[in-house]
Protein backbone atom coordinates (compact mmCIF):
# COMPACT_ATOMS: atom_id res chain seq x y z
CA UNK A 1 0.00 0.00 0.00
CA UNK A 2 1.63 3.59 -0.82
CA UNK A 3 1.79 6.00 1.96
CA UNK A 4 -0.54 8.77 0.87
CA UNK A 5 -2.93 5.83 1.02
CA UNK A 6 -1.84 4.47 4.27
CA UNK A 7 -1.72 8.42 5.95
CA UNK A 8 -5.73 8.33 4.58
CA UNK A 9 -6.83 4.83 6.11
CA UNK A 10 -5.12 6.20 9.69
CA UNK A 11 -7.15 9.25 9.24
CA UNK A 12 -10.42 7.98 8.31
CA UNK A 13 -9.62 4.94 10.99
CA UNK A 14 -9.31 8.22 13.63
CA UNK A 15 -11.81 9.88 12.38
CA UNK A 16 -14.20 6.97 12.72
CA UNK A 17 -13.34 5.74 16.46
CA UNK A 18 -13.18 8.71 17.78
CA UNK A 19 -16.80 9.89 16.87
CA UNK A 20 -17.90 6.81 17.84
CA UNK A 21 -16.19 6.60 21.32
CA UNK A 22 -16.98 10.20 22.30
CA UNK A 23 -20.84 9.80 21.33
CA UNK A 24 -20.66 5.81 23.14
CA UNK A 25 -18.33 5.95 26.15
CA UNK A 26 -17.48 7.45 28.95
CA UNK A 27 -14.30 6.95 30.37
CA UNK A 28 -11.80 8.38 27.55
CA UNK A 29 -7.92 9.23 27.67
CA UNK A 30 -5.67 10.99 25.71
CA UNK A 31 -3.06 8.75 23.50
CA UNK A 32 0.47 9.38 21.72
CA UNK A 33 -0.14 7.47 19.00
CA UNK A 34 3.48 6.60 16.69
CA UNK A 35 2.42 4.63 13.85
CA UNK A 36 5.23 3.32 11.85
CA UNK A 37 5.02 1.96 8.19
CA UNK A 38 7.87 1.60 5.77
CA UNK A 39 9.78 4.11 6.19
CA UNK A 40 7.96 6.88 7.72
CA UNK A 41 6.28 7.29 11.14
CA UNK A 42 3.16 8.83 11.72
CA UNK A 43 2.21 10.60 15.19
CA UNK A 44 -0.95 11.72 16.31
CA UNK A 45 -2.86 12.02 19.21
CA UNK A 46 -6.43 10.19 19.87
CA UNK A 47 -8.78 10.11 22.51
CA UNK A 48 -10.58 7.02 23.08
CA UNK A 49 -11.41 4.45 25.85
CA UNK A 50 -9.16 1.41 26.57
CA UNK A 51 -11.32 -0.88 24.81
CA UNK A 52 -11.76 1.39 21.73
CA UNK A 53 -8.08 2.29 21.82
CA UNK A 54 -7.48 -1.64 21.95
CA UNK A 55 -9.46 -1.89 19.02
CA UNK A 56 -7.83 0.72 17.01
CA UNK A 57 -4.12 -0.47 17.39
CA UNK A 58 -5.63 -4.20 16.10
CA UNK A 59 -6.94 -2.10 13.15
CA UNK A 60 -3.92 -0.17 12.86
CA UNK A 61 -1.92 -3.69 12.96
CA UNK A 62 -3.82 -5.35 10.37
CA UNK A 63 -3.23 -2.18 8.02
CA UNK A 64 0.46 -2.33 8.46
CA UNK A 65 0.25 -5.85 7.98
CA UNK A 66 -2.10 -5.97 4.76
CA UNK A 67 -0.74 -7.41 2.01
CA UNK A 68 -2.04 -6.04 -0.96
CA UNK A 69 -0.10 -3.82 -3.25
CA UNK A 70 -3.67 -1.53 -4.40
CA UNK A 71 -5.81 -2.28 -0.85
CA UNK A 72 -9.14 -3.03 -1.42
CA UNK A 73 -12.30 -2.63 0.68
CA UNK A 74 -11.99 -4.82 3.47
CA UNK A 75 -15.36 -6.33 3.47
CA UNK A 76 -14.55 -7.09 -0.67
CA UNK A 77 -10.83 -8.44 0.50
CA UNK A 78 -10.54 -12.40 -0.71
CA UNK A 79 -8.20 -13.08 2.20
CA UNK A 80 -9.92 -11.41 4.91
CA UNK A 81 -7.39 -10.61 8.23
CA UNK A 82 -9.96 -9.72 10.75
CA UNK A 83 -11.09 -12.19 13.42
CA UNK A 84 -14.68 -12.30 13.30
CA UNK A 85 -15.33 -10.78 16.52
CA UNK A 86 -12.80 -7.29 15.82
CA UNK A 87 -14.78 -7.51 12.16
CA UNK A 88 -18.29 -7.01 13.57
CA UNK A 89 -17.11 -4.76 16.14
CA UNK A 90 -15.34 -2.33 13.70
CA UNK A 91 -17.92 -2.86 11.41
CA UNK A 92 -20.26 -1.67 14.13
CA UNK A 93 -17.64 1.22 14.70
CA UNK A 94 -17.78 2.15 11.08
CA UNK A 95 -21.85 1.93 10.62
CA UNK A 96 -22.49 4.44 13.44
CA UNK A 97 -19.68 7.27 12.78
CA UNK A 98 -20.70 7.06 8.92
CA UNK A 99 -24.28 7.61 9.65
CA UNK A 100 -23.61 10.59 12.02
CA UNK A 101 -20.74 12.08 9.41
CA UNK A 102 -23.37 11.77 6.70
CA UNK A 103 -26.40 13.38 8.66
CA UNK A 104 -23.22 16.38 9.60
CA UNK A 105 -22.73 16.96 5.86
CA UNK A 106 -26.29 17.58 5.18
CA UNK A 107 -26.95 19.39 8.58
CA UNK A 108 -24.12 22.00 7.15
CA UNK A 109 -25.20 22.25 4.03
CA UNK A 110 -28.27 23.25 5.24
CA UNK A 111 -27.05 25.83 7.59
Amino acid sequence: MKKDKFKKEINTLKIFFELYCKTNHKAQNSFNNIIKYQDFTLNNEITLCNDCKKLFDYSVNKLQNCPHEEKPRCRKCPNPCYEKDQWKALAKIMRSSGLKLGLLKIKNLFS
